[in-house]
């Protein structure tokens, strides 16, 4: 018998008396100084939530739809790894003062993303002392928060 057969055949009965698994139990290491299996370990995480908006640069427009009513929206394009709730809030600069107003059609956004309609609304706007024709006058900030629907 040559010593390899000897080895495959002295590995084969080790085996199969090898103890339980992440344990080895021999009198010799076989034939060779060669690495033996002992154990597999799992490796695990917890994956977060994931949210995107990807239109960062994104505005709305206000356009006179009444004489002291403007109205504007603007699209947001989302990604996210959970199925999500947008809401917005809105704050005047104080720049034009009036009643401001936000809502988001498509608020309700599934994974892997989708798109939502962003508005705002200025009512009873004062223009009093705001010289005409002055263009892309910032007079609100509309924040955009989110929250995931299942948990």
């Amino acid at each position: 018998m040559s010593r390899r057969s000897l080895c495959i055949g002295l590995l084969a009965v080790l085996y199969a008396s090898a103890a339980t698994a992440g344990e080895i139990k021999w009198h010799i290491w076989p034939c060779a100084p060669v690495p033996q299996e002992i154990t597999t370990i799992p490796v695990l995480m917890d994956v977060g939530y994931w949210i995107e908006i990807v239109n960062q640069d994104a505005f709305i427009k206000l356009k006179q739809v009444a004489i002291h009513t403007y109205e504007g929206c603007t699209d947001l394009q989302v990604r996210t790894n959970t199925d999500i709730r947008l809401s917005c809030s809105i704050a005047s600069t104080g720049v034009i003062p009036g009643t401001y107003t936000c809502w988001i059609n498509g608020a309700d956004i599934n994974a892997p993303g989708g798109h939502a309609n962003v508005c705002a609304k200025l009512t009873d706007a004062n223009l009093a002392g705001k010289p005409g024709g002055t263009k892309n006058v910032k007079v609100a900030l509309v924040t955009i928060r989110v929250v995931p629907r299942s948990l």
